[in-house]
C-alpha cells in the first residue's frame, strides 16, 4: 500500500506550518505503508495588475524570469524536505505555473494524491476579500481530502 500526500508550499515560513504535522502523521502510519510526500509549489506568471483608464492590463513575467522563478522554487522545496527526508519518506518537489489553488488540484490528480496538507494564513475581512484565500479555492475546487493547518507564524517569504 502506498500513501500519497501532496503539501503545497508558498515559499513562507507560515505556509510550512503543515510540515511538522505530516512528519508526525507519516510516523504513526504502518512501516508497510510507502509513505510518498509531494512538496509543490505554484508559480503565478502575473507580476501585478495596472489600472489605466479603467482597464486592468496584466503584466507578466519573461519565459526567462518565469524560468529563474521555477528555479527558485525547486531549490526552496529541496531545501523544504530535508527533515522528511531525514525520516526516510520518499520526498518528491514539483513545480507549475499558473493559479495556484487550480495548480494544487491539478497537481492532487496527476498524483493520485490520498491526503492534501496545506496551511492556511487565516486570514479575514479586507484582507481576506483582497487576496483570497487559496486553501477555500482547494477545498471547493478539489476532491481529495485536505489536512488544514492554521499557521500561527507571520507570513514572511523565506
Amino acid at each position: 500500500m502506498q500513501e500519497r500526500i501532496l503539501v503545497p508550499l508558498d515559499g513562507s515560513k507560515a505556509g510550512e506550518a503543515a510540515l511538522p504535522y505530516i512528519e508526525e502523521l507519516v510516523s504513526k502510519l504502518s512501516s508497510e505503508v510507502v509513505k510518498e510526500v509531494t512538496l509543490f509549489q505554484a508559480v503565478s506568471p502575473i507580476i501585478y495588475p495596472i489600472v489605466g483608464e479603467g482597464e486592468y492590463v496584466d503584466v507578466a513575467y519573461t519565459d526567462k524570469e518565469i524560468a529563474q522563478l521555477k528555479r527558485q522554487a525547486m531549490n526552496y522545496l529541496e531545501g523544504a524536505g530535508q527533515g522528511l527526508r531525514r525520516q526516510g519518506l520518499v520526498v518528491e518537489t514539483r513545480v507549475s505555473v499558473g493559479s495556484a489553488a487550480e495548480e494544487i488540484i491539478k497537481a492532487a490528480d496527476e498524483i493520485n494524491a490520498d491526503l492534501i496538507a496545506m496551511s492556511t494564513h487565516g486570514r479575514s475581512g479586507l484582507s481576506r476579500w483582497a487576496f483570497g484565500s487559496v486553501t477555500d479555492r482547494v477545498m471547493r475546487g478539489g476532491n481529495v481530502p485536505i489536512l488544514v493547518v492554521r499557521a500561527t507564524a507571520p507570513a514572511k517569504k523565506v
